[in-house]
């Protein structure tokens, strides 16, 4: 059962509204997601490009633009080594272009997942040494490989670090010392002493951020840095950061650039995806074209949807793209399966005790675990970690609750892991088989979780019953978008609705449509698209099996529903209606 509360955070929202020209409404949201302040305010709503911070400010940001130019001038070759995910693959590119753009000897290579696992490793070290390259550059990696860069630096190379995850440290007598690579440079928000003032960039933003001194040490217009932006703005949203301070005027800017993205694979893979006429916000990047981009790199190689952003002509991009939305629907069906299974392990044995998940699915795919253990996160709402069988050692993806940081848990057993990284809401792992029961006994030992932090918690931006909303009012929503994780889909909420009548839509049956009243009398159409079974039985269990066939029949009934909803124009037709999507029900 979820726990309702409403967002109390006070100001004074009609001074605000008046002042920016916004309703109360709309001045009650932006309080609530923790924009206070006029000046924070005016960039929340209004911020551009303008308001981004100098790259400069980036500790090692110049000098590594300033190695860079050396090895150009030099004609050394330069190895960019990325990542297999959308961050690493956009990042990889925005380097690439920038360093070509630059006249640099540069090529790219992208760990195999199922090989070379997560980050730079010995045998691409080698791999790059053998093929004559002077400096490694990395991008999304590499602020965690220690020995790695140690073993590069033994070969005489240069090697420049660019990323955004966390540090590794260790602890003596309760102080934590931060251990950094011994490169030649580094870029990273996160490390010590970084006078950079937002720190949660994704790592194609801190490659963009790179470029854009690279540019400046080069000669070049840093203007020709915003042709990259869209790909920094996509592996922003695609990497799940926080749609806050820079990131939001990144991703606002990015999306606005994508309709007229001169990137041939980009736009086909807009095109195959049926979005040439829509409008793209957020939602379509993480739930549309992102994960045909993360499929490349979860069953095949991520090298796939790097040579889609580098492809030349419109028919090799439209190959390329349609081959990863083949892909990713492949991968959709697989991970159905792999959840399904997990469901199964856990609802028949001792798991479903445990405060902290450990799925052990020796036959799931290995770049499926994460995503699996995001789908069982939210059934069970726990922390979970899914472990496959690996080509030599168990290797395991978590996703976590807010109340858990995941990566400071790992760090309490880190002698177990032969490999680990990540952030407090998801880390990956490498562990030995013996070693997988101890994992699961040692987190739950060492759990200090509550029952209370299971219950899912809904949060309301404002109770507003359904007679309040006006075109007006959904219009102005959009100046808050766009929505993402730290900057949520504002949601509203009315009790007691009574629910006139209702139909199953889709060709599969996943929507429902209803017709709701509150008590002033206001009627409005409500679109549901959750789990409709669910809702059904939910329906049936509360006010019985005549009410609820009453109800599909469009006669009058007994049922009623609280729920929360966001507001939305239902345009059919050239007519436009007033609708509200239901989120979350209570009866």
């Amino acid at each position: 059962m979820e726990k309702w509360f409403v967002a109390a955070k006070k100001a004074n929202f009609y001074k605000i509204a008046e002042e920016f020209h916004i309703s109360p409404v709309t001045a009650r949201l932006i309080r609530n997601r923790d924009v206070v302040g006029e000046q924070e305010i005016r960039q929340y709503l209004y911020g551009s490009l303008q308001d981004l911070y100098d790259p400069a400010k980036m500790k090692g940001a110049m000098e590594t633009a300033a190695i860079l130019k050396e090895k150009i001038e030099q004609e050394k070759k330069i190895r960019i080594i990325g990542d297999y995910d959308i961050d690493g693959v956009n990042a990889s590119y925005i380097l690439l272009q920038a360093l070509k753009r630059c006249g640099a000897y540069v090529d790219v290579e992208i760990p195999d997942r199922m090989k070379d696992g997560y980050g730079i490793n010995e045998q691409l070290i080698d791999f790059a040494y053998k093929e004559g390259a002077d400096t490694i550059l990395t991008c999304d990696n590499g602020i965690a490989a220690i020995e790695q860069i140690e073993y590069g630096k033994s070969l005489g190379m240069t090697i420049l670090v660019t990323d955004h995850h966390e540090l590794r440290y260790f602890e003596e007598n309760g102080k934590r010392t931060m251990v950094l690579p011994d490169a030649d440079a580094i870029v990273n928000p996160k490390q010590p002493e970084c006078p950079y003032p937002f720190k949660e960039l994704c790592g194609a933003a801190v490659a963009w951020k790179l470029v854009q001194c690279l540019y400046r040490v080069m000669g070049i217009p840093e203007q020709e840095s915003l042709e990259l932006l869209e790909f920094a703005a996509i592996a922003t949203v695609g990497d799940v950061m926080n749609l806050t301070g820079e990131n939001r005027i990144l991703v606002r800017e990015g999306l606005k650039k994508l309709p007229f993205t001169k990137n041939k694979g980009l736009h086909a893979l807009i095109a195959v995806n049926g979005l040439s006429e829509a409008k793209i916000t957020a939602y379509h990047i993480g739930f549309v074209l992102g994960p045909c981009i993360n499929a490349s790199g979860r069953l095949d190689t991520a090298k796939r949807a790097l040579a889609l952003l580098c492809s030349k002509t419109e028919e090799e991009a439209m190959q390329l793209a349609s081959e990863l939305k083949v892909m990713n629907e492949e991968r959709k069906e697989m991970t159905l399966a792999g959840y399904e299974q997990a469901v199964q392990m856990i609802e028949t044995s001792d798991l479903k005790k445990d405060k902290i998940l450990v799925v052990f699915l020796p036959d799931c795919h290995e770049s499926l675990a994460g995503i699996i253990a995001g789908r069982i996160r939210e059934k069970y709402h726990k922390p979970v970690f899914v472990l496959t069988e690996g080509k030599e050692e168990i290797k395991g993806s978590g996703r976590s609750i807010e109340a858990y940081s995941m990566f400071e848990e790992m760090m309490k057993c880190e002698s177990l892991f032969t490999k680990f990284g990540g952030h407090p809401m998801a880390a990956g792992l490498s562990i030995k088989k013996e070693n997988v029961e101890v994992f699961r006994r040692t987190l739950n030992e060492n759990s200090t979780l509550t029952e209370e932090d299971f219950v899912p918690k809904v949060l309301i931006d404002v109770p507003m019953p359904i007679d309040y909303i006006t075109e007006g009012i959904v219009q102005e929503l959009e100046l808050l978008e766009p929505f993402g994780k730290g900057n949520t889909k504002p949601l509203f909420a009315e009790k007691n609705l009574n629910v006139l009548s209702a139909k199953i839509l889709g060709k599969n049956k996943n929507v429902i449509k209803m017709q709701v009243e509150n008590s002033s009398g206001c009627v409005m159409d409500a679109m549901y698209f959750g789990d409709v079974e669910v809702f059904q039985k939910d329906l049936i269990e509360r006010f019985g099996q005549k009410e609820v066939e009453k109800l599909f029949l469009q006669r009058r009934n007994d049922v009623k529903l609280s729920v929360t909803y966001y507001p939305t124009i239902n345009v059919f037709r050239e007519c436009r209606t007033l609708q509200i999507v239901i989120q979350n029900y209570q009866m």
